[in-house]
């Protein structure tokens, strides 16, 4: 699937996709000179907006599990950015230390996790997180109204797994996408799961609930 996905993504989400990412970084506010974990993240997609926004004396590490899309991740940006580490890896088993980043960003990885993965991504963004540290997440979702979550659905089940063929993909692939994101609903379980790693966390919905997301921060207890 990562051989099409760029192609695929930027035809079927008719540039909603990109929006929703620049929405979902702008619910938090990411500082000059941080540390940002990308979790899931594909192509990299997100990886040249982070390091415009660190700045030169910022850093970015970004994590995915297939080798392919870090591949793809690490072409995002030019060679050799030193700014930028991508990292193979599980992002329920991050390879980061504990408290060593400021910022912890994610778009569209969500939906293949059962409840109990969730609550273990909560808890490892709660780990890799410094107190006062900020997240935001942001996934597909089923819209809230049935006038628009009918044609949304058949969409992402009938039409896009077409656009993975006409791409040169396999359009099974492209068919769980839907699948998944039936099973998935909406971000709301996801808050639940952060807010039980003891993260304060807000539920946000964006294009009437075709995309939604979570946003909030680690507490920190010297800052009361």
């Amino acid at each position: 699937m990562a051989r099409t996905y760029g192609v695929v993504n930027l035809i079927s989400s008719f540039g909603f996709a990109r929006r929703w990412r620049r929405q979902c970084l702008n619910s938090i506010h990411i500082s000059h000179g941080s540390a940002v974990l990308d979790l899931m993240t594909g192509m990299g997609e997100l990886c040249p907006d982070l390091l415009r926004t660190v700045g030169p004396d910022g850093k970015v590490r970004a994590v995915d599990i297939s080798p392919e899309m870090c591949n793809r991740a690490r072409q995002h940006v030019p060679k050799n950015e030193p700014r930028l580490q991508v990292i193979e890896a599980d992002a329920l088993q991050c390879p980061i230390e504990d408290g060593s980043v400021d910022y912890v960003v994610s778009t569209f990885g969500l939906k293949t996790f059962n409840p109990m993965q969730l609550d273990k991504l909560a808890r490892e963004v709660a780990r890799v997180l410094r107190p006062g540290g900020q997240f935001a997440f942001l996934e597909i979702s089923v819209p809230h109204a049935r006038v628009l979550s009918w044609p949304y659905m058949f969409y992402l089940n009938r039409l896009i797994p077409l656009i993975g063929r006409l791409a040169f993909g396999n359009p099974d692939n492209y068919r769980l996408l839907g699948v998944y994101t039936s099973a998935f609903k909406n971000c709301k379980s996801v808050a639940d799961c952060f807010a039980s790693a003891e993260l304060s966390v807000d539920y946000r919905s964006y294009f009437f609930g075709c995309a939604t997301g979570i946003a909030g921060s680690k507490p920190n207890p010297e800052a009361g």
